[in-house]
């Protein structure tokens, strides 16, 4: 069963979430809050698999509460997902390096909404190629100060590669086919050069390779 957390300061939205996910057989709704603070609570009392979090909210905004949530290692096991009104901006960007798994745009269609808890509870980022690459276009416009590459010496030559690949927005299928090998095998390099950099998911793998300098906006 996969334990959800509703956090947003919209009864009526929250209330919609909440029918449509109790619906399914696989996923219970444990818990609603209307703001961070009472979200980060709610986190440490339910320990849900995924928490549903709006990005602006009273009291305690959405990338403050995915921070400290991110943070506790008792919530390890909790994977964020940013509710917006507006699609990829300045605040998700935050909440993606503050180690959310990914976003959503609250008039999702329910059939979304659904694969994307799914997707989230297995440990998988919510990014496709298509955001990771407006990921990259806020590098390429507002480029971040050198990294320190640490960890990068504990990649093999196949996962910095892949890595590369990652950053400049590859699915893992491209990634088989430009690296010619099969799509586990490059699941197997993403996932394992996220292990040795500590990074939560794609997003922050993404993020990492920027900040560390082994991929810059014109390419590495």
């Amino acid at each position: 069963m996969i334990r959800v957390l509703l956090v947003d300061d919209q009864p009526l939205l929250r209330g919609g979430f909440r029918a449509l996910l109790d619906l399914e057989d696989d996923i219970e709704v444990v818990a609603e809050g209307g703001d961070g603070a009472e979200g980060l609570a709610l986190c440490r009392e339910h320990l849900p698999d995924v928490a549903l979090i709006d990005i602006r909210m009273p009291v305690l905004d959405g990338i403050e509460a995915t921070r400290r949530i991110v943070a506790d290692p008792a919530l390890a096991r909790v994977r964020v997902v940013i509710l917006t009104n507006y699609g990829m901006d300045e605040y998700v960007f935050k909440a993606l390096r503050a180690g959310a798994a990914g976003f959503l745009v609250k008039d999702i269609v329910p059939e979304d909404l659904l694969h994307s808890v799914r997707v989230a509870a297995r440990g998988d980022a919510l990014l496709a190629p298509s955001i990771t690459r407006k990921l990259i276009d806020r590098y390429v416009a507002h480029p971040p100060g050198g990294g320190n590459g640490s960890g990068l010496e504990e990649l093999t030559a196949r996962e910095r590669e892949a890595v590369v690949l990652v950053a400049r927005g590859l699915s893992n299928d491209q990634i088989a086919d430009r690296m010619v090998i099969s799509p586990m095998t490059a699941k197997t390099h993403v996932n394992r050069a996220m292990t040795k950099l500590y990074a939560r998911d794609r997003a922050q793998l993404v993020i990492l390779a920027y900040e560390s300098g082994l991929v810059t906006p014109r390419g590495s």
